[in-house]
């Protein structure tokens, strides 16, 4: 009978397996033959399990961080002051000119009079009539020679002719029109020969000295600033003007949930104009706080932003922070001991509660 030759290759290999392992000679993979051999990969693992893990750290020591709060906002004048017509008539004369200083008091426009001042005569002499006649029934009266309510009736006369003659010089005055503050016109103005009807505007005065310099905080800056609180403002048109805060308001805006604050700015050169963009920045209160670099910060498993520390026992803490303000070379974080030791490489591979072996980060001597 003729065997195929797999048949007895199978057969060979089968009973040599068999041969070998009832030897009881066994090779483990991974595992040398000599004495220094390197041990095999799981001692490995339990043996590093062992030990503790080492980690880089840095001591940081707390220092005075003199905040400043920058605050976007416009310029606008201390006043601002339409000066309107009391009456109506032709302008006749205009003293004053667009761009002009103007103080309190003086003339910016004049009306024609018309028979205004007629009107003061006729009311004079009428009230001259009227003295004599309260004069001659007040004296009849005490002699007995007409009724005291004459004298009364003569006594009303008397006032009401008083009446007319201040009305009618108020209407005289009234064709004259002056600033009510010191200032600079601004332009336009009404022109010689055009009406000016009750209401209508003659001239705007402008007063920039002071100047106020507004803007808007948010309520999470608000309880920083205080009234007389030192301030500077630097405008787009490139000065720099030193004030203070004169007001803060006490409610927010509905819409914006943000607060208006003004900054009182001398300006006795009328170098800052009205309605100019402004940058107001607010030194705030001095504060302790440390300065890291944003790679060491981590999460814990509660989702807050923090630092890793290691204690006096060589075991690890977190630590939660608040974000200050950011630099170039790192961020202001606020919550944290005056002094602290922070793992700088290897936070992320560890918990909290965990003993490490700290390597503290040394300094680098620039050559």
């Amino acid at each position: 009978m003729h065997v195929k030759f797999s048949y007895i290759l199978a057969g060979a290999l089968a009973v040599g397996i068999g041969i070998w392992m009832s030897s009881g000679s066994v090779v483990v993979g991974g595992v040398g033959d000599g004495e220094n051999a390197t041990p095999p990969p799981a001692e490995r693992v339990a043996a590093g399990s062992d030990s503790i893990f080492r980690v880089e750290v840095q001591k940081l020591f707390a220092q005075d961080r003199q905040a400043v709060l920058e605050v976007r906002g416009r310029t606008e004048a201390e006043a601002k002051v339409a000066v309107k017509s009391e009456t109506t008539d032709d302008v006749v004369r205009r003293p004053a000119r667009e761009g002009a200083r103007v103080s309190a008091g003086d003339i910016l426009c004049e009306l024609d009079n018309g028979t205004r001042e007629a009107r003061v005569l006729e009311a004079k002499a009428l009230l001259a009539q009227a003295e004599l006649d309260h004069t001659a029934a007040t004296q009849l009266a005490t002699k007995g020679f007409t009724a005291q309510t004459r004298a009364a009736a003569t006594q009303a006369l008397l006032d009401a002719a008083k009446a007319r003659v201040k009305e009618a010089e108020l209407e005289l005055e009234r064709t004259v029109i002056r600033s009510p503050i010191d200032g600079v016109i601004e332009s336009p103005m009404a022109e010689v020969g055009a009406q000016l009807d009750s209401g209508g505007i003659c001239a705007t005065v402008v007063n920039s000295d002071p100047m106020i310099a507004i803007g808007q905080v948010s309520e999470l800056n608000i309880s920083q600033i205080s009234v007389d609180m030192p301030a500077e403002v630097q405008l787009v048109t490139g000065e720099t003007l030193q004030g203070k805060v004169r007001y803060v308001s006490p409610s927010a805006n509905p819409d914006t949930r943000t607060f208006r604050i003004e900054v009182e700015l001398p300006n006795p050169d009328g170098k800052a104009r009205d309605g100019v963009t402004a940058v107001t920045r607010l030194p705030l209160p001095v504060e302790k706080a440390h300065k890291i670099s944003p790679a060491i910060l981590t999460l814990n498993d509660d989702g807050q932003v923090g630092v890793r520390v290691v204690g006096e026992d060589n075991t690890t803490a977190f630590y939660s922070v608040k974000v200050l303000g950011g630099e170039n070379d790192g961020l202001w974080v606020g919550g944290l001991p005056e002094e602290v030791n922070v793992i700088v490489v290897g936070q992320e591979y560890v918990g909290d509660g965990e003993p490490v072996e700290p390597v503290f980060k040394t300094a680098e001597v620039s050559q």
